[in-house]
């Protein structure tokens, strides 16, 4: 459901903007990206905080939008993979709440997101981690990541020996899953002539709603 702010008129919200679920306009933009995009239109930047309340931010590659029926949570979400003992999952576990941004410079779009963070189940996570190369599953049981390494090589052989002790087909560590970015707020961005931007931002009140508020912004 969609409040419109009185600001709004519904022919202002159209074309791009189209539509009444905020995930089913963000895969519409993504799928489109993937048209255009060189390499991996679900590159996202991935915001969280330190214990100190410092921002930390690298990119990460989106692997799920999930709309409201298809969540095993009712209010949808956006999915991404990786290594629980690494700064972000350490960031995460402190803080459960992130911010992310997808920028496709092709089309001149993006999509800014943010909301509370928790774990996909081991079920959904162990089927993801079986759908990568054996070797990228290798590598990242052998990762100790964000901590020092001494040398490249060092990670090649690590990675050789999970391989050799695997039997080539390394199953999902403990240590590695997916989390859920159950945004609050989603923010739709597209590019205008004089740098007279639309911007469109979706808030609901919890990360359980299906009601969204919808707020033209300025550029």
């Amino acid at each position: 459901m969609i409040r419109e702010d009185a600001a709004n008129r519904d022919e202002e919200r159209n074309g791009l903007f189209a539509g009444d679920d905020p995930f089913a306009i963000a895969e519409r933009w993504q799928a489109a990206a993937w048209d255009t995009e060189v390499n991996d239109a679900n590159a996202m930047s991935l915001s969280t905080v330190d214990a100190g309340g410092l921002p930390n931010v690298r990119i990460v590659l989106l692997k799920g939008i999930e709309r409201y029926s298809a969540s095993p949570k009712p209010g949808g979400g956006f999915l991404f993979y990786t290594n629980r003992d690494s700064a972000k999952g350490t960031e995460l576990a402190a803080n459960q709440k992130a911010a992310a941004v997808l920028h496709w410079k092709s089309v001149r779009q993006q999509i800014r997101f943010r909301g509370p963070v928790e774990w996909v189940d081991a079920e959904a996570s162990d089927a993801y981690f079986a759908s990568r190369h054996p070797q990228s599953r290798a590598g990242a049981i052998a990762s100790q990541q964000s901590r020092p390494l001494a040398s490249r090589q060092a990670m090649l052989e690590e990675t050789d020996a999970v391989t050799a002790a695997t039997s080539g087909d390394p199953k999902r560590p403990d240590n590695w899953g997916g989390y859920r970015i159950r945004p609050v707020e989603i923010e739709f961005w597209a590019e205008g002539d004089h740098r007279i931007h639309d911007r469109f931002r979706w808030t609901r009140e919890t990360p359980d709603s299906e009601e969204w508020t919808v707020t033209r912004l300025y550029p």
